[in-house]
């Protein structure tokens, strides 16, 4: 951060869902990082240079009539005795305390436009810091986000924050299992959602790491579909888009199979196609290689698949160079993943793609969706939507699959 500089990383503010019932709270993922705290209403401080207490935890105070309604609270002690602050504060505080924490800082580090109740506080205590300035002392001159730093120590992942994605994907890797052994046709998708989110909790799992997509026949190629309320008929396919979160960390896996067991003709040579793009564009996942890399080479393989399947027709180049393949595969093929799903880390750096660096984890995603009215498509392919997905750690030599004990060969699917 540099000297007589000032971190204020502030909690996620709660929110109202209905009425008085808020939304479930987690925690800010930054906040989470640094501190370890879960609570909401509270604010680290952390400072460089010249200074009485270089971490201060601002926390709610312990109060025994609101802790029979919403349970138990750290409090200052806690603040101090278990998480390790030189300070505890009670947040109610922080008006009063605030602008002594900014004299004499030189820079302050904020994420401005996050919070605007939090912004208010900040600017009044930094006006008032820079009024007292006139006596002898000095204010922040510099407001920088704090994700210039903070982000790039998150992108990369040590051996404990690894092994606990792993947990993450041995969670999500059982409740694939329980999605297998109960699919069947007649069932409703909210079935199956229910037993990843059951299996989930029962192996420990904090929530799913993010909304699950159960999409039977033609909701597969509908990207983002979660209303997952169609009840699965003989002959589809179904794709599953679900993660387990473990210790803050979030998983991310996507498989696809046959609801009744079997995989059509049709559907087996495009869930081939898919299959064999992914494992091209996870080989392809070394250090110093780029997101954009592992991308083109999932889209070659689909576009060659394309052609093969008599979805499109041309040169691989053309279509590529067109991007008439897009038709059939439209998104990216590979995201950063570690706290949050879509995680944090530059993606270009001076204007170029970011190299791997071991220690990064990233997913691999490929997909060939067909849609059900698409009328230029064979109609034997036609509703067909596939995707794979795996949790790739970038590793000094062969990359690390952390999902890789949930089967996708199309025959362990079938058995």
């Amino acid at each position: 951060m540099g000297p007589d500089a000032v971190l204020l990383l502030p909690s996620t503010p709660t929110y109202i869902r209905n009425n008085d019932v808020e939304h479930e709270y987690r925690p800010d993922s930054d906040l989470y990082y640094l501190t370890g705290f879960r609570e909401a209403s509270s604010l680290a401080v952390l400072s460089t240079g010249r200074c009485e207490h270089p971490f201060v935890l601002y926390v709610r105070a312990r109060d025994p009539a609101r802790e029979l309604w919403d349970g138990a609270r750290v409090g200052v002690d806690g603040a101090r005795g278990i998480f390790g602050a030189d300070a505890g504060r009670n947040i109610d505080e922080l008006d009063a305390t605030l602008t002594d924490l900014l004299l004499d800082r030189r820079r302050l580090y904020y994420a401005i436009g996050r919070d605007r109740a939090m912004d208010d506080k900040v600017f009044a205590a930094l006006a008032m810091a820079r009024r007292r300035a006139r006596k002898g002392r000095f204010a922040p001159t510099e407001i920088v986000e704090p994700s210039t730093i903070l982000h790039e120590m998150r992108w990369s992942k040590d051996d404990a924050e690894l092994a606990t994605m792993q947990r993450a994907a041995d969670i999500s890797a059982k409740a694939f299992e329980r999605a297998l052994a109960v699919r069947a046709p007649g069932l409703y998708e909210y079935e199956i959602e229910a037993e990843l989110r059951g299996c989930f909790r029962r192996m420990g799992s904090e929530r799913p790491a993010y909304e699950p997509i159960v999409a039977s026949g033609p909701n597969a190629c509908t990207l983002h579909y979660v209303t997952n309320d169609r009840r699965m008929e003989d002959g589809d396919l179904l794709l599953i888009d679900a993660g387990a979160e473990s210790g803050g960390y979030a998983s991310d896996v996507t498989r696809t199979f046959p609801v009744n067991g079997r995989f059509s003709p049709a559907q087996r040579r495009v869930y081939e196609a898919v299959l064999r793009a992914q494992l091209a564009a996870i080989d392809a996942v070394r250090p110093g290689a780029t997101l954009p890399e592992v991308h083109r080479v999932a889209v070659r393989s689909l576009t060659e698949s394309m052609l093969e399947l008599g979805l499109l027709e041309g040169s691989v180049d053309a279509l590529i160079e067109s991007e008439d393949y897009k038709r059939f595969y439209m998104h990216g093929t590979s995201h950063w993943l570690g706290m949050d799903v879509h995680d944090v880390g530059l993606e270009w750096i001076d204007g170029a793609p970011r190299p791997f660096a071991p220690g990064c984890v990233l997913t691999v995603e490929p997909g060939l969706y067909i849609r059900a009215d698409d009328e230029r498509a064979p109609a034997e392919y036609r509703g067909i939507g596939v995707r794979i997905e795996d949790d790739v750690v970038v590793t000094s030599g062969a990359p690390r699959v952390l999902t890789a004990h949930i089967p996708k060969d199309p025959s362990a699917l079938e058995r």
